[in-house]
Order: C-alpha cells, then structure tokens, then sequence
C-alpha cells in the first residue's frame, strides 16, 4: 500500500534542528531507548480535526509515532489533566477552555497559537440589522414574534454552549418563548441551514472559525456585557512530562505553528462541509505552502528559548 508523501522539512529546518539539541527543559533519552507514541487529543468537532490533521502531518514529517483520541470537551480535559493524552488540538485560551486547565495549567507547555477564535450569536443577513443588531433586541415582541424560538446549539462542554447558557438567563429570553438546546453540530448546522432555505429569522450559536462562514453570511448580534469572552487564542498544548517524545526540530516546528482563521475555516470546510479526511486535506494545503515548516520552525525556535523549563 503506497504512502502519501511527508511535507517536506527544508535544508533550514534540518540546519535549526541540528543546533537545537539542548532545548531549554528538554529532557535526556538514554540512546537507543524507544519513544512511545505520542497521544494526541482531538475534540471532536470538524474544525478541531481539520488543525488536527495539519498537527498530525508535522508529526508525521518528523518521524514521530502518534494516536490521535477524539473526544468532547470535557473527556479531552480530563484526559489531559491525568495524563492519559499528551496533547491536545487545541485549547481556547483564555476564554473558552480555561477553566478545564486551571487546575494542571503548570504542567502544560503551550505551543504554538493555531488561530484566534471567539464565540458569536449570528442571524442570517436578510434579518434587517435596524430590527435586531443586539441580544436584547430579541426581546422585542416584533422580533419574538418571527423569531425559531429553539436556538439549537451543540454539546454542553463547549464554550459557546456555556456561553448561550449565560446569556438566557441573563437577558430572560425564555420568558419570550426562547429554548436553547445542545445537540450535535450536524443539528446546529441543520437547523440554521432549513430555517435559512425557508426565510426564516433564526439565531445560530456559533463562533470563527467555523465553515458555515464560507456559504453564510452570518451577522454577528452585538453583546455589550461580555458574556461571550472576546477573542481567544487556540492553542496547542503539550503535557511538560512528554516533552521528550518529540525531536527537538519537531517540536520547534510545532511551538511556531500558525494557520489563522481563514486557513482553519478552508481547512474545515473540506473536511466538515465535504467529509474529506482531515490528513488528506492538510496534506493539500501543506503541498500548496512548501516552506511553511521552515518558517514555523524558526518562529518556533525564539518561543521555545523564551518558554520556562
């Protein structure tokens, strides 16, 4: 059975990796002893397994063994925390995720920041922004009135889940007939979707990246008292203890990662939108950015220096 070829690892990063062979609290393996694969969690929802699939190639350009173990939220955390996985893609830091880390947060080494995320209420364009441009305009009995009254989010671990909880209660949409819901992203992703094909006014709780931007124009709802936490950074973190299962240009490579929101959103649009592989998809995009390993290398390089052992 034939192989897909590895990115390639330009003549710098070689040259960087070679230099690098002390990185700081990097700690010694006695020569000849084997690695154990690398655990790598994935939350499991189809953005998060889209930069999962960039993540799994760079391991894989490296040399280094790997599982990947999705989960919801919560279940990636846990693992975490435990050490049961050494990885995961990717936590929303602040914001989003850390709560889940606050309690082992000095055992991780943070990587490189994947994109900038940020949890959003939208409607569809065609709902008049003079009638509803905040949350509270959806207590208006105008607006109530023509208003899906289910906002169907999806599952209760995430933080535009926590969020949506938050501002129920504290804008009173239930007493205008409002229900928010977890379910999976197919059913948030489908009920926008049938509301939209018929016209309807529907709030979808959602966030960037994410590829119903791509076929959407969705118009944010302004939240003046916060409760949607603002930007995040989505960040791969790496236990410290397993630290050592990573070669030194490897994990360089992976502490100057960077896709941005647009890419992630690309990204997830072949492997949400089109059920592509999400390896198969970062194998393209790796093909169309030869030289992007090189570059994160040596951005990954100056992080790594400035990290505490």
């Amino acid at each position: 059975m034939s192989h897909p070829p590895r990115p390639r690892i330009g003549r710098r990063t070689l040259l960087l990796a070679s230099a690098a062979t002390a990185l700081p609290g990097a700690p010694a393996r006695a020569h000849g002893s084997p690695r154990r694969p690398l655990r790598v969690g994935v939350i499991d929802l189809s953005f998060h397994r889209a930069s999962a699939g960039v993540v799994a190639e760079v391991l894989r350009a490296g040399g280094v063994a790997h599982e990947l173990h999705a989960a919801p939220h919560e279940r990636i955390y846990d693992l975490l925390g435990r050490g049961d996985i050494d990885m995961a893609v990717s936590a929303w830091l602040p914001g989003s995720h850390g709560d889940y880390v606050r309690g082992y947060e000095h055992e991780l080494l943070r990587l490189g920041v994947l994109y900038q995320p940020f949890a959003l209420w939208g409607v569809p364009d065609y709902v008049p922004a003079v009638a509803v441009s905040t949350v509270g305009d959806l207590r208006r009995e105008d607006v109530a009135r023509l208003m899906v009254k289910r906002i169907q989010g999806i599952g209760p671990g995430a933080g535009i889940s926590r969020f949506s909880r938050e501002i129920m209660a504290a804008y009173h949409l239930e007493e205008e007939g409002y229900a928010f819901a977890n379910g999976t992203l197919d059913e948030c992703v489908q009920a926008f979707e049938s509301a939209v094909a018929e016209g309807r006014w529907v709030v979808v709780p959602l966030w960037r990246p994410q590829f119903l931007h791509a076929r959407h124009t969705i118009r944010e709802l302004r939240e003046p008292r916060g409760l949607m936490r603002g930007v995040d950074e989505a960040t791969l973190v790496l236990r410290r203890d397993a630290r050592a299962l990573i070669p030194d240009q490897t994990l360089a490579i992976l502490a100057g990662m960077s896709l941005g929101n647009e890419t992630v959103a690309a990204l997830d649009e072949g492997v949400g939108r089109e059920g592509r592989p999400a390896e198969q998809v970062a194998q393209a995009w790796l093909r169309r950015h030869d030289g992007m390993l090189d570059s994160w290398a040596l951005a990954g390089r100056r992080v790594l220096e400035a990290s505490p052992a």
